[in-house]
């Protein structure tokens, strides 16, 4: 049976990678749903995925997640496009790193709202607008994992991705839907630059190595490695 998967943060990086991914080898998948902001790397990123999905159909939704209306935005578009999602992969992220003192609360709220905030709404909504979900891959860090000097609100944020991973994966499994939490280690994205930016991204895991271990768990296979929180490094 056909379906199709919701990618956040689609236009680059981990996300952008995913969208390949399924558009070139995912033969149960017949609609790739991209979401991201609006900008010239989300154009390039819908160009070079439609190029490589064949029949597939490939559609964009251009919301910033910062926004708190953002998912219902996202789900009425759905409805309109009379799509169902049956696979959420919840990777959109934001990170200003600062020290304790530093840290502006607008800056911590941010990081809340598009790494914990957004992903729970997209899960939520999805349930409460009876989508067909069998699957979620939340994407956490191991930042999450071990707390990191001047990471204050970004190491927190994807703290709080693995616990509510945990949990929506007890509260969902009755309903066959399966929870997924994988933790990158160092990757070269963007966001990556943000955190570390004297790293040489060529030295680390790339976005591509994080994208296949997605479409790994996405398949049949993927049951066999349930785990409470999945690390993926080099």
């Amino acid at each position: 049976m056909a379906k199709s998967v919701l990618i956040t943060g689609a236009s680059k990086g981990i996300g952008l990678a995913t969208a390949r991914r399924f558009a070139r080898g995912m033969d149960d998948v017949d609609c790739i749903v991209m979401v991201a902001r609006a900008s010239e790397y989300f154009d390039s990123a819908l160009a070079e995925v439609r190029a490589l999905a064949g029949n597939r159909q490939v559609v964009s939704i251009e919301v910033d997640l910062a926004d708190p209306d953002a998912v219902s935005a996202v789900f009425d578009r759905l409805e309109t496009e009379n799509i169902a999602v049956s696979t959420i992969v919840n990777n959109a992220g934001f990170t200003k790193p600062a020290s304790i003192n530093e840290t502006r609360m607008a800056d911590f709220e941010r990081t809340m709202q598009i790494n914990l905030y957004a992903p729970f709404r997209f899960v939520q909504e999805a349930l409460l607008r009876s989508h067909p979900l069998e699957k979620v891959i939340n994407i956490a860090s191991t930042a999450g994992i071990g707390g990191r000097s001047g990471w204050m609100s970004y190491s927190t944020s994807k703290a709080a991705v693995i616990n509510m991973s945990e949990v929506m994966r007890e509260e969902l499994a009755p309903y066959g839907i399966d929870v997924v939490c994988l933790s990158p280690g160092r990757c070269a994205t963007d966001l990556r630059k943000t955190l570390a930016p004297d790293e040489d991204p060529s030295t680390i895991m790339q976005p591509e190595h994080v994208a296949d271990v997605i479409a790994m768990m996405s398949s049949p296979a993927g049951k066999m490695l349930m785990s409470e929180n999945l690390v993926v490094r080099l």
